[in-house]
């Protein structure tokens, strides 16, 4: 997309601001808003300046000073505004006189991923389609204070509301039994359309919506597939819509990983394949699993990262309360074809070759998803490289495995402390080509350890439970 196109855009719809997005090292979106006379060459060239020592995980004080540089191609009108607003996604840059992008920008890291794929598997891209998993919920509050901790979440279609609600209509939804569950019993139908007509107006398709396990109001958006930036930058863009429009609509949608006690957690799998001309580069009829020899070096390089990618894909205390055997959530370095406790699914039910895919099932909403998509690739391109064999397909049912049985089979991290030691341990394969930095990685890791600090200190309410009367 050109100027020249954005600033139709902006005037057909009568925009009267600009509104730019950026992303800081943990994920998380912060904007800047201009007059929409600020839409010129030389806001693509020069940018806004913006303080960096603010932003989680960027420049100190003393080089605090970065600019924004929106992407044009990136153009939507924001439907929260109340005035017409056209937003674009931006570039973290280093203020110098030559502009450069910033090594910790999360997309530059998925610009580099993309970059590197080209030279390293020929007229390769590498394409991606992410599962949304939420929950939405009617009421929310939490409070930590050193008195005082709670947390109260509540969900009308909920079974724990059937003796106790005002409505007196039934039609709650039993414990684990929300999967495609139809209304009345899903409360949230319109909802999710709604959020899917935002989206396809922002040029995101849907490819479907659905109510979730999880019965106290999990959901599900998928979305078409797209190369690795391009998703990235859509993750961002779901991850707003759903939560802005919940909001407006009196409801609180999160993402987080295990929100409920023993209940379904919520994922971020990504499907994922390289792609040339022809289509999927996975694809070989008589190969393994109906996959080329490519396509398992590239499961090789994932299987064998594993651990260390969950420190980007997983990156929070709570991601580890969901990857627990018993909710459909991998615990262990496996793959295999159609089997949903795997860390690395092949669906069984696809059927185009030109879209021939596996599914990596760990990642959760917590992720960063320019760091995580561009690790994975870049786990991938080490498998390749290096021929790493992932072995046989196990395909048993990990949650029905004995202790022996799977004692035999590698067991993924149970803990962020775990993942961010295997980070620390094996990152070579993300330095390659300079698309992951030392720096990036040792400030991840560093703000990541605090956050396991601030957790380890904080009494919770079942250890009250356990050892008050100790």
């Amino acid at each position: 997309m050109t100027l020249e196109t954005v600033s139709k855009q902006a005037k057909d719809k009568n925009a009267e601001f600009i509104d730019l997005k950026f992303c800081d090292l943990t994920g998380s979106w912060h904007h800047i808003t201009l007059p929409i006379s600020a839409l010129g060459q030389n806001l693509f060239k020069t940018g806004v300046g913006v303080d960096g020592s603010s932003l989680p995980g960027f420049s100190s004080i003393e080089r605090g000073d970065m600019l924004v540089i929106p992407d044009p191609a990136t153009a939507f009108i924001d439907p929260f505004f109340d005035r017409p607003t056209l937003s674009l996604i931006g570039d973290i840059m280093e203020s110098d006189s030559t502009v450069a992008p910033y090594s910790r920008n999360p997309r530059r890291v998925a610009a580099d991923a993309e970059r590197y794929l080209t030279k390293s598997v020929r007229g390769a891209t590498a394409v991606f389609g992410p599962e949304f998993e939420f929950y939405v919920f009617d009421k929310v509050n939490f409070f930590q204070g050193p008195q005082h901790a709670f947390y109260s979440l509540d969900a009308a279609e909920a079974v724990w509301n059937a003796g106790r609600d005002d409505e007196s209509l039934g039609y709650k939804i039993p414990y684990k039994k929300g999967y495609h569950i139809s209304p009345p019993m899903d409360r949230t139908y319109n909802l999710r359309s709604e959020i899917s007509v935002l989206l396809a107006d922002a040029g995101v398709k849907l490819k479907y919506h659905h109510h979730e396990v999880g019965g106290g109001g999990q959901h599900e958006i998928e979305i078409e597939f797209a190369p690795l930036l391009k998703t990235a930058d859509r993750t961002m863009l779901v991850k707003y819509m759903v939560k802005n429009h919940c909001f407006r609509s009196g409801k609180s949608a999160t993402f987080m990983p295990k929100p409920l006690f023993n209940e379904p957690g919520s994922g971020l799998h990504m499907h994922q394949y390289l792609s040339d001309s022809k289509g999927s580069m996975f694809f070989d009829k008589d190969g393994l699993c109906r996959f080329s020899q490519l396509g398992l070096y590239y499961i090789g390089g994932v299987l064998a990262h594993a651990d260390s990618l969950l420190a980007l894909t997983n990156p929070s205390t709570n991601s580890y309360k969901r990857l627990v055997p018993g909710f459909e959530a991998p615990v262990a370095g496996t793959y295999s074809v159609g089997n949903r406790t795997a860390c690395v699914r092949i669906p069984g039910y696809q059927r185009e070759p030109a879209k021939m895919r596996f599914e990596f099932r760990p990642p959760d909403g917590t992720m960063n998803p320019y760091l995580a998509c561009a690790a994975m690739v870049m786990a991938g391109i080490d498998g390749i490289k290096n021929k790493i064999d992932p072995g046989r397909p196990l395909d048993a049912n990990l949650d029905n495995l004995s202790k022996s049985d799977l004692a035999k089979i590698h067991q993924l991290p149970t803990s962020l402390t775990k993942a961010l030691n295997a980070l620390e341990s094996d990152h070579d394969y993300l330095l390659e080509g300079g698309v992951f930095t030392e720096d990036l990685l040792e400030n991840w890791v560093a703000i990541k350890r605090k956050e396991v600090d601030q957790i380890r200190i904080r009494p919770t309410p079942y250890e009250f439970e356990m050892y008050y009367d100790g």
